[in-house]
């Protein structure tokens, strides 16, 4: 289940933050993965405050930057903030963002309580992004980024990511 918090996002900017793209999963937008808190504009400047999907990710300064260079490149001047509360979770990725997460090669996050059976190994539920079996099992609770654990698929032996449930 996909869950919003109330955002403050004037829609003639959505165009523009739809273009910037989490640096770790280009097939993103930072829309898609729910960072963007709130977006206005005040006195000809935009005013954009984003979550990090977890503290110290080293991603944001990437997306600050590339949120900056996108409202530069139609003539906006624009200032980004962090804001830590309330902290991100992953049911701020939109189902659009899941999706692509998994045409990608990423399985999308499960529930919580979902999370922690596979992750703990006593439930076979992740799903494999290159089959869709579920015969799959955890080779490592840590993937190619923090917020990912690495799993491998016991049917057509590909390895793939799984992207974490974060609450």
């Amino acid at each position: 289940m996909t869950v919003q918090l109330e955002q403050h996002i004037d829609p003639k900017l959505i165009p523009i933050l739809e273009g910037v793209h989490d640096p770790e999963i280009p097939v993103l937008s930072i829309m898609d993965m729910g960072v963007v808190r709130y977006a206005q504009m005040q006195e000809n400047i935009a005013k954009i405050k984003i979550t990090p999907t977890y503290s110290g990710c080293p991603a944001m300064d990437v997306i600050g930057d590339d949120i900056i260079d996108a409202f530069t490149k139609v003539n906006i001047k624009a200032e980004v903030s962090l804001v830590l509360s309330p902290a991100w979770t992953t049911d701020w990725i939109t189902s659009r963002g899941r999706k692509a997460l998994e045409v990608y090669g990423i399985a999308a996050p499960l529930s919580e309580e979902a999370d922690k059976e596979a992750l703990l190994g006593n439930k076979k539920i992740v799903k494999c992004t290159q089959c869709g079996s579920i015969h799959t099992k955890l080779v490592s609770q840590f993937g190619s980024t923090a917020c990912k654990a690495l799993f491998q698929c016991e049917d057509c032996l590909e390895p793939f990511d799984y992207f974490k449930c974060l609450k």
